[in-house]
């Protein structure tokens, strides 16, 4: 038996071994598992999903009346009753595609008249239910091919089928289709008919497809036993109008090898796409289908997963060189050599797209790119090509593909951009590369040259890093680099780029927006998935034109930056976050970890700075005029300025020195006012230093030294004073000098007891009606014994027994050192403020010896009053 006998007889023999297989799954029942999950029904009610729950019934009590669609698919069930799908008179869509149906009883669609689409495919039915279809009028979309029926003719039953659109029959044992099988289709305009035969298809009457009307047809025909049959199907087709005409396991098992042009009919179809689907080609099927379309008005071509073989005995035929094509497709095909078929390009000459899908060429050789003069899309993803398969140096392509608009080459093992800028630097026209999903980056050690005419670059998908940026085309105005593992960008760049609307950097690692970022175009940005938590309003401040952003899922620090720009954007509308609010989220601080931004609300005071600079200078202000008010209040200047005088005074005799040694010094200091001088010198003065020995007494009037600061006067004699006398009177409290002179010394007193002051009433003084500067008077007022001058005379003279008892003896006590400290007797007598003396009131009898004036009369009573008190 020659070899085409034993591959007849094998053939014979598949086929009964395959039927009766399908037969036996009719017959023989085997009992599924049960289902372990209900079927999935909607909230509204009105769809349910029950795919591949192992159902071998249909599940009626537990689907509500409601339901418009219906998906029974994958399942076991094999029969199909009344009461089925009875009471779902509202369904519209029911999928009951791939189960093992053996039987559709007459009325099982009978209360499903509104019924539009109905999936029967991958059955095991054994001849079409018209009887149960006959209900169904309102049917669009009917699939009912891989089935077991051997007869693929309809009945009258479809002529009521006036809204149908989709209708595929068929199945592996239909055999032979029959000149008015589908004659009742004639009045019907359908969107796409499928037909399936077995491989066992041996009969075929010229008329079949002759009343048919449709946009798209698919042949699902094995002409392995049969290869005569093509051409008289092609007959019928001629002259028919299709969108896409389809031919699926055109040869199944075995390439043809006959002589016949079986292809001649296609010359004659008037098609937009023709499309080859699986099946097995060799070089003269090839050469056969290429010519005939080449005369053909066919605008697209497409092989897909078809099995390419070269021919073992090549005819010599006439090449391919006037193939106009606008599209050609070459997808999935085991065997590179397809691309040159005919050990040529020619074929490609014409071809305005150009589609190789994963063909695993490993290199286009150079007359390819001379042949492609037409090309305006070339697309050749997903290929594993390297940089060596598709560029070579030494290609001249100075004169090539001057059309093409658009280059794919994405999903491959492409690593230099450089070597890709040189490639494509010769493509005038170029304004579109897709180079996603590659290893693409650049070296620096090659200079990148791209055509100033390319627009758009898709580079997601790769391993750039920021010196990428040195090598990638600065006209561009789309550009997409997602996915690239960048962690920074290159603020040159983008300041070349000055054309650039949209830019897509999401997903990279990315940790900053740069400042200074500057583009006057920019319209859409896409920054999410990076690793930036800083964003604000001055992120974005020199795009005035930015309106779209999406910066989600990155780790955002929730600071008031971030809630003032969200604030600006989201409220004001001055940009649309596509991406808000749910991929927004708080990873610092810590404790706002996983907080939703929208949620984040810092409060208006803590982001307002203006608020807070205006809040700032105002509490300042009230605590400055505060603090002056109480300063005026406790008289705080003074003291301030008293001890400002205090450190002064003692910082410049510490300076100056000390002098020559002198030999006394005062037994008391009279403090007093001005207005009170007459009463000082009257009685005071002569009673003390007219006594047996005299006191020192040292009063401004006399004993200040001229041309010396007051302060300094005051402090100095308080100084080398043993006691400090004060006149305490309503004139004292409202003399400055007065309080200057109590306020040093209470220094003085600072560490010792007040037993050095001694305090006379001239006059009665309520101690609460002072002023507060006076608090530590009060003070002793209130503690400290003091001497009141009496307004009887006849009560003077204890008063003056008690004033020498508190002043002590009268000897000198200590030294003092002076510098330039004279008292000269003519100076002593006047007021260094100027206080007028009434001389009427000095009745001066003498002098001491010390030259003091002294009045005889109160002097002479109060001496003769201690001499008898003695």
């Amino acid at each position: 038996m020659d070899l085409c006998g034993q591959w007849g007889a094998w053939t014979v023999l598949m086929f009964v071994s395959l039927a009766l297989l399908l037969s036996l799954q009719a017959v023989v029942h085997i009992k599924p598992a049960k289902a372990k999950l209900p079927c999935t029904i909607t909230s509204d009610r009105r769809s349910a999903d029950c795919k591949g729950l192992r159902l071998d019934h249909v599940p009626i009590t537990n689907l509500p009346a409601s339901l418009e669609e219906l998906d029974l698919s994958f399942n076991t069930i094999q029969v199909i009753s009344k009461q089925d799908f009875f009471k779902l008179s509202h369904l519209r869509v029911l999928k009951l595609n791939f189960n093992n149906i053996t039987l559709i009883v007459d009325d099982a669609f009978q209360g499903n008249i509104f019924l539009e689409n109905l999936n029967l495919f991958n059955n095991s039915l054994t001849e079409i239910p018209f009887k149960a279809l006959e209900p169904l009028k309102n049917v669009k979309v009917l699939e009912m091919s891989n089935n077991l029926y051997t007869q693929a003719s309809l009945d009258a039953s479809f002529l009521k089928f006036t809204q149908l659109k989709v209708l595929s029959i068929g199945g592996s044992l239909v055999s032979s289709l029959g000149s008015r099988d589908i004659y009742v289709l004639k009045y019907i305009s359908l969107d796409k008919f499928a037909i399936k035969t077995g491989t066992g298809f041996k009969s075929y009457e010229p008329g079949y497809f002759s009343y048919l009307n449709t946009k798209n047809l698919w042949l699902d025909i094995a002409f392995d036993k049969n290869p005569d049959i093509l051409p008289m199907i092609l007959k019928d087709l001629a002259n028919k109008t299709f969108d896409v005409l389809r031919f699926r396991n055109l040869f199944e098992f075995q390439y043809y090898t006959g002589k016949q042009d079986i292809f001649y009919g296609l010359r004659y179809v008037k098609t937009q796409l023709l499309t080859f689907y699986r099946g097995k080609f060799n070089e003269e099927v090839m050469r056969m289908a290429l010519v005939n379309v080449e005369i053909s008005s066919i605008k697209g071509l497409e092989l897909l997963l078809i099995d390419f073989a070269r021919s073992q005995n090549i005819t010599q035929g006439s090449s391919v060189t006037n193939l106009t094509l606008e599209k050609l497709v070459l997808s999935d095909i085991s065997n590179p050599d397809i691309m040159r078929f005919d050990w040529s390009f020619t074929w490609l000459n014409h071809v305005r797209q150009f589609i190789v899908w994963n063909v695993n060429f490993n290199s286009v050789p150079c007359d390819s790119w001379q042949e492609m003069k037409s090309v305006e899309l070339l697309d050749i993803s997903n290929n594993q090509l390297r940089d060596s398969y598709i560029y070579n140096p030494l290609c001249d392509t100075r004169n090539t593909l001057h059309k093409l608009e658009t280059f794919n080459v994405s999903r491959n093992r492409l690593t230099s951009l450089s070597d890709l800028a040189s490639l494509t630097k010769d493509f005038v026209k170029l304004t579109t590369v897709d180079m996603s999903h590659n290893q693409l980056q650049y070296m620096g050690n090659h200079a990148c040259y791209w055509r100033q005419t390319i627009t758009k670059v898709i580079a997601h998908h790769n391993s750039l890093t920021s010196d990428s940026f040195k090598c990638l085309p600065t006209s561009v105005s789309f550009l997409d680099l997602s996915y690239s593992s960048l962690d920074q960008l290159d603020m040159d760049y983008f300041n070349k780029a000055s054309n650039l609307t949209e830019l897509l950097l999401s997903s990279n690692k990315i940790k900053f927006i740069p400042s200074g970022w500057r583009n006057q175009y920019l319209r859409s940005l896409a920054l999410d998935g990076n690793s930036f938590g800083l964003v604000s309003m001055s992120s974005f401040k020199d795009m005035p034109s930015l309106s779209v952003l999406t910066a989600g899922n990155n780790p955002y620090h929730c600071i008031c930056d971030l809630y003032t720009f969200i604030q600006e954007t989201t409220n004001k509308g001055m940009v649309t976050i596509t991406d808000w609010p749910n991929n927004y989220k708080c990873y610092h601080p810590e404790h706002l970890l996983n907080t939703m931004v929208s949620q984040y609300f810092p409060g208006h005071l803590a982001c307002n700075i203006t608020l807070v600079i205006i809040i700032s200078v105002s509490t300042t202000v009230v605590v400055v005029l505060g603090l002056m008010l109480l300063c005026y209040i406790f008289h705080v200047p003074w003291y301030i300025k008293a001890t400002y005088q205090i450190i002064r005074t003692k910082y410049r005799a510490h300076k100056e020195g000390s002098g020559q040694a002198v030999n006394y010094t005062f037994h008391a200091f009279i403090s007093y006012s001005h207005v009170d001088a007459d009463w000082v010198r009257n009685q005071l003065l002569p009673c003390l230093e007219n006594s047996k020995p005299p006191y020192r007494l040292c009063i401004h009037e006399r004993d200040f030294t001229p041309g010396k600061w007051i302060i300094d006067n005051i402090i100095e004699n308080i100084e080398d004073s043993h006691k400090v006398i004060f006149v305490l009177s309503r004139n004292f409290v409202n003399s400055e000098w007065c309080n200057y002179e109590l306020y040093f010394a209470q220094q003085r007193a600072i560490g010792k007891t007040f037993s050095d002051v001694i305090l006379i009433l001239k006059e009665p003084i309520d101690p609460t009606s002072l002023p507060s500067k006076y608090c530590k008077l009060k003070k002793m007022l209130n503690t400290k014994t003091y001497l009141e001058w009496p307004q009887q005379p006849t009560e003077r003279s204890f008063f003056w027994v008690q004033l020498r008892s508190v002043l002590g003896k009268p000897n000198i006590t200590r030294q003092r050192t002076t510098s330039q400290h004279s008292r000269l007797s003519s100076v002593r007598s006047v007021s260094l403020i100027e206080l007028p003396q009434d001389q009427s009131s000095a009745d001066t009898k003498g002098t001491d010896e010390n030259g003091h004036q002294i009045n005889d009369q109160p002097s002479n009573r109060c001496q003769q009053t201690l001499r008898e008190l003695a």
